[in-house]
Order: structure tokens, then C-alpha cells, then sequence
């Protein structure tokens, strides 16, 4: 699987003009406002993750136990859209790591 960092990068100041743009005065945010926009949206992005994969190993069970209501389609859909958010996570995780590395290498 192959993502694009600069297609990434759009997406996330997308996100974060819109996270901008509903917040008003009175939400006024200390220190600096794109690291915690990012931290949100990387807990955010972590958290959809593990719902995903909590509700593709509940799927699982209850078809293991017999719903009638799963069909084995169902559950695989949800496995294997749990498996894709999770490696799109560790791409991410490793471009994040790959820009932190090549930061810390330049001169000052």
C-alpha cells in the first residue's frame, strides 16, 4: 500500500481550516493551536481505528456464536476494513517517523 505524503498533508490542513473555522473567540486555544488540532486529529484518527477493529472482532463473535442477523460478508467487510485503517496507520506512523528523521539530520 502506497500513500502519498503530499495528498496526506492536504487532507490534513483541510481538516484543520475546518477544526478553524468552528471555533469562535470564546474557544480560544493556548499555546500553539496546530499542535493540539494535530494531536486531536491523530487521537481522533487512532480512536476510529480501534473502533473499527472492536467493532470487526464483535462482528466476528456474534457470528461465531450463531446471529442470524451477520451474514459471513458482513463480518469480512468490517475485518477487512479494519485491517486497511490499521495499515494506513502504520504508513503513517512511518512517513511521520521518516519526516522526524530527515528534520533531525539537518544542519541548524
Amino acid at each position: 500500500m502506497d500513500i502519498k505524503a503530499q495528498s496526506i498533508y492536504q487532507e490534513m490542513q483541510g481538516m484543520a481550516e475546518q477544526s478553524k473555522l468552528g471555533l469562535g473567540d470564546s474557544h480560544a486555544i493556548q499555546g500553539n493551536p496546530s499542535s493540539q488540532n494535530f494531536a486531536d486529529l491523530l487521537s481522533n484518527a487512532i480512536g476510529t481505528v480501534n473502533d473499527m477493529q472492536l467493532e470487526s472482532k464483535d462482528k466476528a463473535m456474534a457470528f461465531e456464536m450463531g446471529d442470524k442477523s451477520l451474514s459471513l460478508a458482513d463480518v469480512m467487510v468490517a475485518k477487512e476494513k479494519a485491517g486497511i485503517a490499521f495499515e494506513a496507520t502504520i504508513q503513517v506512523r512511518n512517513k511521520v517517523l521518516e519526516a522526524y528523521k530527515q528534520i533531525m539530520s539537518m544542519p541548524v
